[in-house]
């Protein structure tokens, strides 16, 4: 099982278990727990993983830090956790700032069980930062974010590693966040830096207000065109030829084939006149994530049209996994049964896909059952074809 996989199991156990969780030493074993095991490390072997460890700061003894965890012996990372209720906004993760000043330990995690703060001295060597690099929701999982996860592995843990790309993927996310801020609200500063560039009248009070929304038209539709350019460089049609034969006519007699998807002349005409909206390619990949459950990810293509997005399995329009119907007053998806029969059902935003998950899977499992059924006679017990 792939990482990222088994983050996702332990994730889709929570909603079900956070109703249960009274304390901080539930959360630990409900929640925590699993979670470093799925790092690798084994819980329940004190060479690997120590609760309670005992860290003397100062004057102050005795004080203990709730996870330590070890290779060769030498603390590499530890964990400071708080009760699932808890918001880790609202609190200082002390012991990790103590430990980190005298313990050659440089990555601290605070934790509620759910979201899951990663901190290192990057700022100042053997002060904790007070902004962590990285943060993983399990709610919410982020694959770049797992991409990041997966250097704390058992396996593949390297501290010099980890801190190599800890300060760019610290300082790209917090820069990406800002410049997210204010493109939604942006403020006064931001707005006169692009109009002193594109206007040369007085930026009065009115003014500003008309940039602000000026900026935030101009960002939509940035995004929304580099997203298209990106997805038409990759789906970019090839010339089909003038006269296709049927693929049912090739099939030879006494076979049940699977046949190959091919476009028509007006198809490709009309694929160039598309333009992939970025809702419909969030829809795409929120539908990728929740087939590839059972599915590689790999297999689950988009395909646009004039009226409608659709999402196919193995790139082949015989194999229609849903459509996106978007181009209306009102969204709509089309779910397949395994008569090919499209079925429109409404939707208010692009998230309530989620709501049809059970569907979308049962849908692309259709597609894996065995593509080519022979029925010529057999040859010593095996079925021979005729050349």
């Amino acid at each position: 099982m792939d990482f990222i996989d088994k983050l996702r199991e332990l994730a889709a156990l929570i909603p079900k278990q956070v109703e249960h969780i009274r304390t901080e030493e539930a959360t630990k074993s409900a929640l925590v727990m699993p979670f470093i095991n799925a790092l690798g490390f084994n819980v329940f072997d004190p060479t690997e993983v120590t609760p309670e460890f005992v860290a003397d700061v100062g004057v102050k003894k005795g004080e203990k830090v709730d996870y330590v965890i070890l290779k060769d012996a030498q603390p590499i990372m530890m964990f400071e956790c708080k009760a699932v209720s808890t918001d880790l906004d609202k609190i200082t993760p002390s012991q990790l700032y103590r430990y980190f000043s005298v313990t050659s330990v440089r990555i601290g995690v605070l934790t509620n069980g759910i979201v899951y703060r990663f901190f290192s001295d990057l700022e100042e060597k053997n002060k904790m930062d007070t902004k962590p690099f990285l943060e993983l929701n399990m709610l919410g999982i982020e694959e770049p974010v797992v991409e990041q996860l997966k250097k704390f592995t058992k396996q593949t843990f390297d501290v010099e590693d980890i801190l190599t790309s800890a300060s760019e993927f610290k300082y790209t996310r917090e820069i990406k966040r800002i410049l997210a801020t204010q493109f939604q609200a942006p403020t006064d500063d931001f707005i006169r830096y692009f109009g002193k560039q594109v206007y040369s009248g007085v930026m009065t009070q009115s003014v500003r207000e008309q940039f602000s929304e000026f900026l935030k038209r101009a960002y939509t539709e940035f995004i929304n065109d580099q997203i298209a350019a990106r997805l038409q460089s990759v789906i970019a049609p090839t010339p089909a030829p003038t006269s296709v034969p049927t693929p049912e006519s090739m099939i030879p007699a006494g076979f049940s084939v699977d046949v190959p998807d091919v476009k028509q002349p007006d198809e490709v005409k009309d694929e160039r006149q598309v333009v992939t909206t970025a809702e419909e390619l969030e829809a795409y990949y929120i539908v990728k994530a929740i087939v590839r459950e059972s599915v590689d990810s790999k297999r689950i293509v988009l395909r646009d049209a004039l009226s409608y997005c659709a999402v196919l399995f193995d790139d082949n329009n015989r194999k229609p996994i849903c459509r996106f119907w978007f181009n209306g007053a009102k969204k709509y998806i089309g779910f397949f049964d395994e008569q090919k029969q499209e079925e429109k059902v409404g939707i208010e935003v692009v998230d309530d896909i989620y709501k049809h998950t059970d569907r979308l899977r049962t849908t692309a499992g259709f597609y894996l059952k065995p593509e080519v059924t022979s029925k010529a006679p057999k040859v010593n017990g095996t079925n021979r074809v005729e050349s």
